[in-house]
């Protein structure tokens, strides 16, 4: 009868093993291990390192498995350091030191030698000031921390990691700076590739989300006069109020943002800074890349997970139990051998090293824990679970503190440590059991922080039979992970088989055919819920935190989700992150998860004329339109109107709606919105052709596309920002411009008749070839330009197209290829409302069915203005010379871009398309969690092996549903 001592290594656990880890000619984990004992013995005194190394050993035998960096990088000559990640301080200065933080490019530089000695890094980017705001010194104006995000993020890209491809960074921004909203969104498009992001949450904030009130933005930097003229003022305290906005409008931006992008997460820092442990003398306000750490400045994570399913005994069978003996005796061990790392390991900072020797934080976790629990017959989601996770962390925490206690006891307390005030004041230390304080009191700590759960990745592959992550579920049970072969092993792929552990074992006990128990399920059949319950049932046991990714499937509701993070703040957790597959987090230059082995993306085609290059087109699917043009409609419609008062005069704004019947009255409401018009004398010029075009889009099937849209208008920048009255309550809102302030009031009222609902159709989204725009390498790109002159309004100006190469529709890999419009914009003397109407049909260009920009362009072809009219030449392919009358600077700006199509052989000079690329239909939506738990491709981040546009977030860390790639974490 097969058993569970001789159930065979994995091919991939041997190859991780030898291409992450190994060192010197070792073949094999022992070796490793053997290794790893050695050197962590080093730090005990040497008539007794022999004995200490061969306790090492047993310990990681039977599976303690230590952070990555000391597993790849102990008892080796490399100058890497031993510890996973840092946080690191960033002040409002260039380069000088204020309050004892680093300016902004000594901390750049900081960082870098952290990465490239092998840390991770995390910063609250908080203290730099708001855009905009005053710098005295040199008479200029604040750029504001995304743009020196953009920095670290580019520094980041550059230095290369001390073994690994790259560092890993966290950025955090307070919830009540001024700049929030921009830090919200500063990933929708693609930027800060080389940063997880999350939002520092206050109770106060949570509070007012709750209560549905206002919430200040403030900051100690002062505004520039023009955002003092704008309403900026001190308060008492001497912060700078830059703005206030309702507090749910920034929540709702945040969970939207994270339902459709993956980010941000959510750090609750009044709860971080309350349960510390040392609140007598820090104050956190960031945490490390995978956020299992809130850590103060130059704090650093020292980790170490042990893999729980080597303590369940008669795995599977009626009466399986879990040896907490056994665990706890490791437990102990471990808690040594963390607190020798310090010691032992390479610092790339002195102020790390002062840090960790005056506090001595180490981080012990476990992993396996969602196999572990199918071991011993539980459902991952049952209440029975939960609890069998509560007691294994206790048990867990206990020892842990027990053993730092006797650390203490022969080597003596942390520095820092003070029985009166950490065992008191609402800290975590202060709910310990009497006796474990009892002991602390009389014997002292070694350790300020013992326990964090963080998440292994690849470790997991390597030592733990690939168990589940961490405190995750399993994801698959099994899947194919094929790696990419260097030029002297001949190129192409390698495929390995990999398979769950608790999966493989129930098999190997029971044979392949063997029907599942219950307890086996996925992380995709979990709700979301379910997750976040899990964690609320460990986290009273764990000092730090936990990296916890609750991942759900694409068609998950939003409404299910929206209330996540609020569940999470009232459970008391530190913080949570997410994570929903969807194409919007693909490269920019390869949206669709096709699964194949391409050629490299190529942004550029070589020679002098260079051209903007996509490589794959998404599946024809576009024309979604309820109605082609305004419905008909004898009797008449509702309109919702709203005046828009902005500096130069007010007008009035409609929302034309239809009243509907039967099912689609449930989804939307009483009524569908499906047209926007402006009037009034004072109405900006361009506004009106802005929301005829956006009228088509409220006709199409597909709300994400109307939030598209929509996003693509609340960041339009004019002359100058100003405040204006919001629906419902009238309460102000600073906006950058007309435009961003009117797509405000279109959203809110959308929102209320329910028209931007998660989790319809998408056809026209999954119509794009490219959802953001495509970005130029340093060489640049071909564009087509042409000037604009209307004498009547004494504008001159020019507009610009950026052009793109794809690849012949129905003929990829055939070598033809078309050239097509991707964005558009315009430069000079022009009504800034134009830029909005630019946005929108950028947007339209990307759509891969000409027919869409062709639609759109034609209704803008008779689109008047008062006084406006002018003549100026009709374009013609033929070369005829005549002019016309044009109604206004848009219908002759549409006239342009249709001769541009025409040029290029899309549209004839009518705006129609010359040929027919296919009638759009939403496609059914596949399956994420097929039948037995295989994985299954799902869109993302492009990845760095197989290249498909298919890495998700998964336990903490990047993972390839393609291929198979882990990043690196744990």
């Amino acid at each position: 009868m097969s058993t569970v001592a001789d159930l065979p290594l994995q091919d991939i656990s041997h190859e991780v093993l030898i291409e992450k880890y190994a060192k010197d000619g070792e073949r094999s984990a022992d070796e490793l291990r053997r290794r790893v004992a050695r050197a962590l013995a080093e730090a005990e005194k040497p008539a007794e390192r022999t004995r200490w190394a061969a306790a090492f050993q047993e310990a990681l035998e039977r599976g303690f498995v230590p952070a990555g960096r000391i597993m790849s990088a102990a008892g080796t000559d490399l100058s890497a350091t031993l510890i996973n990640c840092f946080v690191q301080p960033v002040g409002d200065s260039i380069a000088t030191a204020e309050d004892g933080v680093p300016g902004i490019y000594t901390a750049l530089t900081e960082a870098a030698e952290t990465m490239r000695r092998g840390g991770g890094v995390g910063y609250d980017f908080s203290r730099i000031r708001p855009a905009g705001a005053w710098v005295a010194a040199t008479r200029s104006h604040a750029s504001g921390p995304v743009s020196y995000m953009r920095v670290f993020d580019r520094s980041c890209e550059t230095v290369e990691s001390a073994g690994s491809r790259r560092g890993a960074q966290m950025g955090v921004l307070r919830i009540d700076h001024p700049d929030i909203e921009a830090f919200i969104h500063a990933k929708d498009e693609g930027d800060l590739r080389n940063f997880n992001i999350s939002v520092g949450v206050t109770d106060a904030f949570m509070q007012a989300v709750v209560d549905d009130t206002a919430v200040d933005l403030v900051h100690r930097a002062t505004p520039s006069p023009g955002q003092i003229e704008a309403g900026a003022y001190q308060r008492g305290d001497g912060q700078w109020v830059y703005r206030r906005v309702q507090a749910r409008n920034l929540w709702d931006q945040i969970m939207r943002s994270t339902y459709d992008h993956a980010e941000p997460g959510v750090l609750f820092l009044d709860r971080i800074n309350a349960d510390n442990n040392l609140h007598y003398c820090e104050t956190i306000s960031a945490t490390n890349p995978c956020a299992e750490q809130p850590l103060p400045p130059y704090g650093c994570c020292c980790l170490g997970s042990i893999d729980l399913t080597r303590f369940v005994r008669e795995p599977f069978s009626p009466a399986p139990q879990f040896d907490e003996a056994g665990f706890a005796e490791v437990v102990a061990v471990a808690t040594r051998m963390l607190d020798n790392v310090l010691d032992v390991t390479p610092w790339p900072l002195p102020a790390q090293a002062r840090e960790a020797a005056n506090k001595r934080r180490v981080g012990l976790g476990f992993t396996g824990l969602g196999d572990a629990l199918v071991m011993l017959n539980l459902r991952y989601d049952s209440p029975e679970a939960r609890a069998m996770a509560s007691r294994i962390s206790e048990v867990m925490r206990d020892a842990a503190y027990s053993a730092s206690s006797d650390l203490a006891k022969e080597r003596g307390s942390f520095p820092l440590f003070n029985a009166d005030l950490y065992l008191s004041g609402g800290s975590f230390a202060s709910r310990l059991p009497q006796s474990l304080k009892d002991k602390i009191r009389a014997q002292g700590l070694r350790n300020s922080h013992l326990l964090s759960i963080a998440p292994t990745g690849t470790i997991s592959l390597a030592f733990a039979d690939n168990a589940s992550n961490g405190i995750e579920p399993a994801f698959s049970w099994s899947y194919t992970r094929k790696k990419r072969l260097g030029q002297a092993e001949g190129g192409g792929f390698k495929e390995y088989a990999v398979e769950d552990h608790a999966w493989r074992l129930y098999r190997h006990l029971f044979g392949a055919d063997a029907p599942l128990s219950s307890a086996f399920v996925t992380a995709l059949e979990l709700s979301a819920a379910d997750h976040a319950a899990m964690v609320a049932a460990v986290a009273p046991f764990i000092d730090t935190s936990i990296s916890k990714t609750v991942n759900v499937p694409a068609d998950y509701p939003y409404e299910d989700f929206q209330d996540l993070y609020t569940q999470a703040w009232r459970s008391k957790l530190k913080g949570l992150a997410t994570y929903r597959p969807n194409s919007v987090l693909g490269s920019v230059l390869s949206v669709t998860p096709e699964v194949k082995q391409p050629e490299p993306l190529r942004p550029l085609l070589d020679g002098a004329n260079q051209r903007l290059k996509v490589e794959r087109l998404p599946q024809t699917v576009v024309a979604s339109l309820r109605w082609p043009s305004r419905p008909d409609m004898p009797g008449g419609n509702p309109a919702w109107s709203y005046m828009i008062r902005h500096p130069h005069g007010d007008f009035a704004l409609f929302v034309g709606e239809l009243p509907l019947d039967g099912p689609e009255a449930g989804l939307f409401g009483r009524n569908l919105p499906f047209e926007v018009w402006i009037n009034g004398a004072e109405q900006p010029r361009g506004l009106a052709a802005l929301a005829k075009t956006l009228s088509m889009d409220l006709r199409t099937n597909d709300a994400a596309w109307l939030r598209l849209k929509l996003d693509a208008l609340a960041t339009v920048q004019e002359e100058r920002a100003f405040e204006m009255p919001m629906p419902p309550s009238g309460d102000t809102r600073l906006f950058p411009g007309v435009v961003a302030a009117t797509a405000a009031v279109i959203r809110w009222r959308c929102e209320q008749l329910g028209a931007l609902q998660e989790g319809g159709p998408t056809p026209v989204v999954d119509a794009m070839f490219s959802r953001a725009e495509p970005r130029t390498g340093i060489s640049g790109t071909l564009a087509w330009a042409v000037d604009v002159d209307n004498p009547a309004t004494n504008e001159q100006f020019t507009l610009t197209l950026k052009e793109v190469v794809l690849p012949t529709p129905g003929l990829e890999g055939s070598g033809g290829s078309v050239t097509r419009p991707c964005a558009m914009g315009f430069s000079g003397n022009y009504p800034k409302a134009l830029d909005g109407m630019a946005r929108l049909l950028s947007l339209d260009m990307r759509v891969l069915d000409p027919a869409w920009i062709g639609m759109k362009l034609r209704k803008l072809l008779n689109v008047g203005e008062p006084l406006g009219h002018f003549m100026a030449p009709v374009p013609s392919l033929s070369g005829e010379r005549r002019q016309q009358v044009w109604p206004s600077t848009v219908a002759y700006v549409a006239r342009l871009i249709i001769h541009r199509y025409a040029m290029l052989g899309i549209l004839d000079e009518a705006g129609m398309p010359l040929a027919d690329m296919g009638l759009l239909q939403s496609p059914a939506a596949p399956k994420l969690v097929p039948e037995g738990g295989a994985l299954q491709v799902q869109a993302g981040k492009p990845c760095p092996e197989c290249g498909n546009a298919t890495m998700i977030h998964k336990d903490g860390c990047d993972f390839c549903t393609a291929c198979g790639y882990v990043g690196q974490c744990g």
